[in-house]
């Protein structure tokens, strides 16, 4: 396992209702990967979009060579689909590879502005406990992002933590996205040091995202 290698999976709305705040959103993305590939060790991104389709984006390539993201909403809201797919598909690239160069940090971040609507393949108590495999047997850290209180309960529906999720109001997508940033790469560091992983936001990331 490479304690300097970060793996990042970034699941992103894209339905719809996130028109009104696509610029926004979009910048937090792009942000969010760009402070990323700023900082020491390696960096592997993949980023799913997905509204009730799922679509990637990126697959597993460095921060440094992700070209820009650009968001077109649509349709409506597949969210269990989409962290259960993106669960799964993680789980078995990094599966594949050999243990010597396995992440020694794994992250998701899901991020949306709507409520679940349209999924068929995963229910809630499915994905919920598969974010519970995951971060007990294999300490995967799990940030979510809601644009507003319906979206929020999302998390901890899917047995997120509160101090792991974040709701943002309209038009801080980009802070919440930066705020996001920030907590990884402070993550990041802690998990290159050897010290015990801290998925927090501060009280003044969390005060720039109202």
């Amino acid at each position: 396992m490479r304690a300097d290698l970060t793996d990042i999976t970034l699941v992103v709305d894209r339905s719809g209702s996130m028109e009104s705040i696509r610029e926004d959103a979009e910048g937090g993305v792009n942000t969010l990967i760009a402070e990323q590939a700023k900082q020491p060790g390696e960096c592997l991104i993949t980023l799913v979009q997905f509204d009730q389709e799922y679509e990637f984006v990126h697959r597993g390539i460095k921060a440094s060579e992700c070209p820009a993201y650009k968001l077109k909403p649509r349709a409506m809201t597949a969210l269990l689909d989409a962290v259960g797919r993106a669960i799964n598909e993680t789980g078995e690239r990094l599966a594949a590879l050999p243990e010597s160069q396995r992440p020694g940090l794994v992250v998701f971040v899901i991020s949306t502005d709507g409520q679940e609507n349209a999924s068929h393949e995963f229910t809630r108590e499915q994905v919920k406990r598969m974010i519970a495999h995951q971060q007990n047997a294999y300490k995967w850290q799990f940030t979510f992002l809601a644009a507003n209180a319906e979206a929020f309960a999302e998390a901890g529906g899917m047995g997120i933590a509160a101090d792991h999720a974040a709701q943002f109001a309209p038009g801080k997508a980009l802070h919440a996205n930066l705020a996001t940033a920030r907590k990884v790469v402070r993550m990041r560091k802690q998990n290159a040091d050897g010290l015990v992983v801290e998925n927090l936001f501060t009280a003044e990331e969390r005060k720039s995202m109202e």
